[in-house]
């Protein structure tokens, strides 16, 4: 854990979120916060699409079902928890129960990144796997908004825009095609761009990053005490299902850790577009708060190690 604090990339979190604490007037310009997600994504599609490029599809199958089952369980286990335990109202809890069924690319950079610096291998076809627990995880995140939270019409063909051609999935989704039809020996001209430069510019994300969950700790006191506690025990939850079924499907350690990670993560760029068009009427200070001021700095201080660990006494 404390090897996890000293990684650069978190460190530069760290920055970001002191920085805001103490109200300081550091920030990035907008314009550049958007080309690193843009870029965050591409790059990580690219990447996942070179691995699969290698990879034998045959053994990609069961993973693939394995992260599916978790896309579908988690997000039911959350609303579970959330309308029975936490006394949320409809609305809210499956607003909530949609960004902790979904995942975090960036969460996903940093775990691999935790994985290279210690040079833990890992399957190469882990990206395939952050596309597919993001579909289903939302889409169950809306059945719920649909049939179980929303009193008014909404439009189902702009949701499923929204959802499916949103810029995180587009993204993932065009960067995985590109990659795969590439292949590793079309790479050379931007390799430097795509692969050498991708930590660096991770850790200028991260400290937006630190930035942004500063800024949504002041909200901690409005979401109560049992919304930071389902913030951080929520993730430990998932993350052992995501252990349990690498496990099962035949990881390795590493991409246990990987697949641990995924479900542990919350959403806060998929997920908000969607449930402000699914379940309008939920409070985004709940879900918003939980997963990027809670449950993002847990995973990536604490929790990426914790999974880890998780991976290395069941594998």
């Amino acid at each position: 854990m404390i090897e996890n604090l000293l990684d650069p990339v978190i460190l530069f979190f760290v920055v970001g979120l002191i920085a805001g604490i103490l109200k300081t007037d550091l920030k990035l310009p907008e314009p550049i916060y958007e080309v690193l997600s843009i870029y965050l994504l591409i790059a990580i599609g690219f990447k996942g699409g070179i691995q699969l490029s290698e990879a034998q599809i045959e053994k990609i199958i069961f993973p693939a079902l394995g992260t599916i089952f978790i896309g579908i369980i988690t997000p039911i286990i959350a609303y579970i928890i959330l309308r029975k335990i936490g006394k949320f109202d409809r609305a809210n809890s499956a607003a909530i129960t949609a960004h902790y069924g979904s995942v975090s690319a960036v969460t996903y950079a940093v775990v691999i990144a935790f994985l290279d610096k210690f040079r833990i291998g890992y399957e190469n076809y882990t990206t395939v796997l952050l596309v597919l627990l993001e579909i289903p995880a939302i889409a169950v995140g809306i059945l719920i908004a649909k049939f179980r939270a929303s009193r008014g019409p909404f439009s189902m063909p702009k949701l499923v825009k929204e959802v499916l051609f949103g810029m995180s999935i587009y993204l993932l989704v065009m960067g995985v095609l590109i990659g795969y039809v590439l292949g590793p020996e079309k790479m050379s001209s931007i390799k430097i761009l795509l692969f050498d430069m991708f930590k660096g510019l991770l850790a200028f994300f991260l400290l937006e990053m630190g930035l942004l969950t500063a800024y949504r700790l002041k909200d901690l006191q409005r979401v109560g005490l049992f919304l930071i506690a389902f913030g951080i025990i929520m993730p430990l939850i998932s993350g052992a299902i995501g252990t349990l079924v690498g496990w099962l499907v035949g990881l390795s350690v590493g991409g246990t850790s990987v697949l641990a990670t995924l479900s542990a993560s919350a959403s806060y760029i998929a997920a908000p577009a969607a449930m402000r068009i699914a379940v309008p009427e939920a409070n985004p200070t709940f879900y918003l708060t939980a997963s990027l001021g809670v449950t993002f700095p847990f995973n990536l201080i604490i929790g990426i190690p914790i999974y880890y660990w998780m991976a290395s006494i069941i594998v």
